[in-house]
């Protein structure tokens, strides 16, 4: 057996071998080792004697929660079962390695989240990348080719759970830590073996009806080497992946890394989670599978108007019709999530419940479809129009399948009596079986005059007869004793063993011939994978329209118009989180106007927690829900598409790629600048606070100049320099606002409120008591605070920056926190009395004074 386990072990290269040994899953050898550190499982050994052999393992009914400890933990399991019967086996009992599970390779629903696909990924390196991604639990299948530059953002948004890379690969993928990297041979990426794979995968002679052409091959090369990894790790049809869909980024609003962070459009800053991120406040849906989707139009928003606009008329259509929408909630709960069902079936791994999850399912379409006839928004028409009941297949599961299915599908028990003669004929015999059982037993009774002789039954000696010690002298010369208990013998009789065999034989026989009808009805659902995939698809999107109609009815969204033009007009706009989560009318509404006439960039001041930053987050947020078709927390929204949508809010840092919080900072905003586009909805926090003062007050200044002049996009800069308050004076595209605050008896009240005009304060003192800081450091602070203003302001109280047409000096001033120390001569300048002083004399004394001076050390302007 240790030969099979080696020859196993083997062929699965580096993943982890759990090998089946009759109920439990063995591992062994290092395999042990590395399993009993990371799953805590008991580390014992085999053949104790001079050179035990490491072992460990677990029962077999826990493979599922074993194996997600495994990949959460970023390693690959392989899953040797026996396969074939031991009864039946000949000598040692066969096995073979059925599937390597990996992060990005799993099926079963105990290993995933249902609301969130599972990617994995592959990367061809190059100036343009291919990359391509696939979830095998529902056959979503993607690639595209891409700048090098723009690799990791597509990496973010996909957000994989593994990624496959060339051995020959020279750089990382840029991918979370988390992401676990497998490396493949280079032929594994190979262009023509790619090419030839992806064809016989979908029955086609080219990739062409695809929307793929020649410029696309870094693409294929990525599609084929995921398609090689699939055949090697799964063992089994990959029939529910029917088509590789190109993606366009040119379709889909662009975000890149920084911004989903800083918006916390998935996931949220702090811990990763998806509670508390915009996409948890907008799933209401009812499906997994519709879960799934309205991730996906979160995270990839769309820029064709039209597109959009149909989602808008759906979702105005089912808010406007409560009734309507919430019956079609209510068909929706009873839809299981039939993409990853179809998964199953096709890798061959669906259970007899998982057939009656789909006929279930099946059994709400024709109620769907009627409640969505007559719609008069195209998108639901389309629907309704789409939607195949696949009547037959119904048909043929409702009648095959009991009510409640059981898991396994060698046990029996899931075919409806009435279904197969021949299986109804095995069933009679085994009732009748129990019958005779019953008459013989009676009979028995009565031959040996004792009225409560037992049959019963057991693995072992099959079915028996139990004679009680006190009646020992009552048994005929024809009972054959089987086995001896404390208080009782078992016999059995030739005509009980006969029926036994004959009984026996047709449980044996149904169990084999039910097992042989599930596996025509798995291929009858395969048969129609393309047709229900469809399906999948339909029903994920009327959830999704759904749950947007059913967030904008609980909290008052509206309808955005949508138009080309660079422009945002938001009426009582609201933070779509904060508006939820905060208790209700405690957030307050704001406006924002931007555009050719108003004013492309909003300049923000105030001060600290008074919501510049709510502001700003909340109108990128706006933009994206109206982009990928949802109405939006506001009173009235006019949105103008936007290309690119970025956000630079908050500090951070890439300590592990030794990049300061500065430096990050730095690098988001050059992307910003490289990239940005008139089209594009730019919002900046901050910008320049991560180095001195006028370091930062300096690039920050740049910064707003080169937006405005450079690139003319919509942009929210807020800021605690307020000398940048006076570029609206400058630069014709800038508006001031400020967040109002009221000041009673040294006492600062926030007003949340966006005004117009420009903040003279940002009380950071202030905040600084609240948050607890000592008494003595605030009174210092104020004290130090009121010497720079008094030194390093204008009399208008404004910072003395050079305008644009003043000629650029060397030297910098350097901000201190100490006055500065007098010459000396400046006493003697003071007290010269020279109304007394002869113009000789006059001379003499500057020529004095110069002296001086020279002999002085020379200190360089710093």
């Amino acid at each position: 057996m240790m030969q099979q386990y080696q020859e196993a072990k083997a062929a699965c290269g580096d993943a982890l071998l759990l090998f089946r040994m009759g109920d439990f899953y063995e591992l062994f050898d290092e395999d042990a080792k590395t399993a009993a550190r990371v799953i805590h499982l008991t580390l014992t050994s085999r053949d104790k004697g001079e050179n035990p052999i490491p072992m460990a393992g677990f029962p077999h009914h826990q493979l599922d929660s074993y194996l997600a400890k495994l990949i959460a933990a970023g390693y690959r399991a392989a899953v040797c079962e026996q396969v074939e019967d031991p009864k039946k086996a000949k000598g040692l009992v066969r096995r073979e390695v059925t599937r390597i599970v990996t992060p990005g390779t799993v099926t079963d629903d105990a290993l995933l989240d249902p609301c969130q696909s599972n990617f994995l990924a592959a990367i061809v390196e190059g100036d343009t990348s291919g990359l391509a991604w696939v979830d095998v639990s529902t056959g979503q299948f993607f690639a595209t080719s891409v700048p090098v530059a723009r690799l990791a953002d597509e990496l973010a948004r996909i957000s994989p759970a593994e990624c496959l890379l060339s051995d020959d690969a020279t750089t990382t993928p840029p991918v979370d830590e988390s992401v676990l990297i497998a490396r493949r041979p280079p032929w594994a990426f190979a262009a023509k073996a790619a090419q030839k794979a992806l064809t016989q995968q979908f029955g086609t002679k080219s990739l062409e009806g695809f929307g793929f052409c020649d410029t696309d091959t870094p693409a294929v090369q990525a599609a084929g080497a995921i398609l090689d990894y699939l055949q090697e790790t799964q063992k089994a049809s990959l029939g529910h992946i029917e088509r590789l869909v190109p993606f366009h980024s040119t379709a889909s609003l662009q975000l890149d890394e920084s911004t989903r962070r800083s918006l916390e459009i998935t996931r949220t800053i702090r811990d990763g989670r998806r509670e508390g991120s915009l996409l948890a406040i907008l799933d209401r849906t009812v499906t997994a599978m519709g879960s799934r989707l309205l991730s996906d139009w979160i995270a990839n928003p769309l820029t064709d108007i039209d597109t959009i606009n149909g989602r808008l008329d759906a979702v105005e259509e089912l808010l406007a019709d409560a009734t309507f929408a919430e019956a079609c909630r209510e068909l929706l709960r009873g839809v299981y999530d039939l993409q990853r069902l179809l998964g199953r079936i096709s890798t061959g791994r669906a259970s007899p419940r998982d057939l009656s999850f789909i006929a279930r399912t099946l059994a709400c379409l024709p109620k769907i479809k009627a409640k969505l006839t007559g719609r008069t928004s195209p998108l639901l028409r389309q629907l309704e129009a789409d939607l195949d009941l696949c009547p037959d297949l119904r048909t043929q599961l409702e009648a095959a399948l009991v009510d409640d299915c059981p898991l396994t599908s060698r046990e029996g028990g899931l075919i409806r009596d009435g279904f197969s003669e021949k299986l109804d004929g095995y069933r009679d015999l085994m009732r009748g079986g129990k019958q005779w059982m019953a008459e013989y037993q009676a009979h028995e009774a009565e031959r040996i005059g004792m009225p409560k002789l037992k049959i019963g039954f057991n693995k072992v000696f099959g079915y028996f007869l139990e004679v009680t010690n006190a009646n020992r002298d009552k048994i005929p010369d024809d009972y054959i004793r089987k086995q001896t208990l404390k208080n009782a013998e078992r016999y059995i009789t030739p005509e009980l063993k006969q029926h036994e065999e004959g009984v026996l034989a047709a449980d044996e026989k149904s169990k084999d011939l039910e097992y042989e009808l599930f596996l025509e009805l798995r291929d009858a659902v395969a048969a129609s994978l393309h047709r229900l995939l469809a399906t999948a698809r339909i029903l994920a999107q009327i959830d999704a329209l759904v749950s947007l109609a059913e967030l904008a009815r609980a909290r008052g969204y509206c309808r955005p118009t949508m138009c080309q033009e660079p422009r945002l007009e938001i009426l009582d706009g609201r933070h779509p989180v904060l508006d939820v989560t905060e208790p209700d009318g405690t957030f307050v509404p704001n406006d924002t106007t931007t555009g050719a006439d108003d004013g492309l960039m909003l300049l923000i001041t105030g001060p600290n927690m008074a919501g510049k930053s709510t502001y700003i987050r909340q109108v990128a947020l706006i933009t994206i829900m109206a982009q990928s078709g949802s109405f939006v927390p506001a009173r009235q929204a006019t949105i103008g598409i936007a290309d690119r949508v970025f956000a630079r809010v908050g500090a951070s840092d890439e300590l592990s790629r030794g990049q300061s919080t500065f430096m990050v900072e730095m690098l988001e905003t050059a992307r910003i600048l490289n990239t940005a586009t008139e089209r594009s909805l730019v919002i900046l926090d901050e910008i320049g606070r991560g180095t001195s003062t006028y370091d930062g007050l300096s690039l920050a200044w740049s910064v707003v100049e080169y937006l405005h002049d450079e690139i003319g996009c919509r942009t929210l800069f807020a800021t605690h320099y307020h000398e940048l308050t006076d570029l609206e004076k400058s630069l014709s595209g800038v508006k001031n606002l400020n967040v109002a605050v009221r000041e009673w008896e040294e006492q600062v009240v926030f007003l949340h409120k966006i005004v117009d005009g420009a903040a003279d304060k940002s009380y950071g003192i202030h905040v600084a008591r609240l948050a607890g800081v000592p008494k003595s450091v605030n009174e210092r602070a104020k004290a130090i605070l009121s010497r720079l203003e008094e030194e390093h302001l204008d009399p208008r109280g404004g910072a003395k920056i050079a305008r644009r047409d003043e000629p650029h000096t060397t030297g910098d001033l350097q901000l201190t926190l100490f006055g500065y120390e007098e010459h000396p001569l400046l006493e003697k300048i003071r007290t010269l009395a020279i109304d007394q002083t002869t113009p000789l004399t006059a001379l003499e004394t500057l020529q004095q004074w110069q002296q001086e001076l020279a002999s002085e050390p020379q200190v360089k302007p710093r």
